[in-house]
């Protein structure tokens, strides 16, 4: 009885322990799938957190070498814009010389222009006081110097009469010498003009190197087939026209008149006073 007993409380044992064994095993196995399958979601969430992480980091290095580009390209336009800098700093500083080396000779040209201008205003003032006393000058002498067809060179015998006038003109202080250069009609109006005052120059050069006479004292014109001596159409009339007229104006007649006659007013002032 006791056996019997015995034996079903091992069975009953037995079987609880066996229950108890399947339900834990069931519950392993469904713990085992659950873990699974709720770890599964996170596996795949963790795997696509790397990739974005690995992507992210893959964008960080290819934005700091886009930095790195930029800040090259900084650097080397900034090198160029110094460069430029310098370059127009040497341009402004050569321009500013070339700006001072202007002002200098601006300021040279307007001394000369002074310079100019006063000698313009001395010869003004020697022409006013001809003009003013041209009246005072009267011819003293003229001399004819004839020369060839369509030539303009000084003979011996044109050299003797201009030494011979030149020397009765000297010893005056107030005198000036007309230089009138003149030709025939035969050839173009032109040509005569240029061959008239080409006469009148081999005149000039004359006296002034071989006399000494002053520039300023001599006025020449060339008058081409103007004012003929002879109207004639043959070979002598023309030979009388090809011609320079050499004329000595003087005041010194009229000075020494003048002079003459301010001191006899004087002595006829000093006679009246003594009377």
């Amino acid at each position: 009885m006791d056996l019997l007993r015995f034996l079903n409380t091992m069975k009953a044992f037995l079987a609880t322990t066996c229950i108890v064994t399947g339900a834990l095993l069931a519950s392993a196995c469904a713990t085992k799938k659950y873990v699974r399958n709720t770890a599964a979601p996170i596996q795949a969430k963790v795997d696509q957190v790397g990739e974005q992480t690995t992507h992210n980091g893959q964008q960080i290095e290819d934005t700091r070498n886009q930095v790195k580009q930029v800040d090259e390209k900084a650097q080397s336009g900034i090198s160029a814009a110094q460069e430029k800098a310098q370059a127009a700093d040497q341009h402004a500083a050569t321009a500013d010389q070339h700006a001072n080396a202007a002002d200098q000779h601006a300021g040279e040209a307007l001394n000369r222009a002074n310079q100019v201008g006063e000698q313009t205003t001395h010869a003004l003032d020697a022409l006013r006081s001809v003009v003013a006393n041209i009246d005072d000058y009267k011819l003293q002498s003229t001399v004819a110097v004839p020369f060839q067809f369509d030539k303009y060179s000084l003979t011996q015998n044109s050299k003797q009469d201009l030494d011979k006038l030149v020397g009765d003109v000297k010893a005056d202080k107030r005198f000036f010498i007309a230089v009138e250069g003149y030709t025939d009609k035969t050839g173009p109006k032109a040509y005569n003009e240029v061959l008239s005052r080409r006469r009148a120059d081999a005149v000039v050069e004359y006296l002034v190197a071989k006399h000494d006479i002053p520039i300023y004292r001599i006025h020449m014109v060339g008058l081409a087939d103007e004012k003929p001596v002879d109207e004639g159409r043959n070979r002598s009339a023309r030979a009388k026209n090809r011609r320079v007229e050499v004329k000595v104006f003087t005041a010194d007649q009229v000075t020494a008149s003048l002079g003459s006659n301010a001191n006899s007013a004087s002595r006829s002032q000093q006679d009246a006073k003594q009377q």
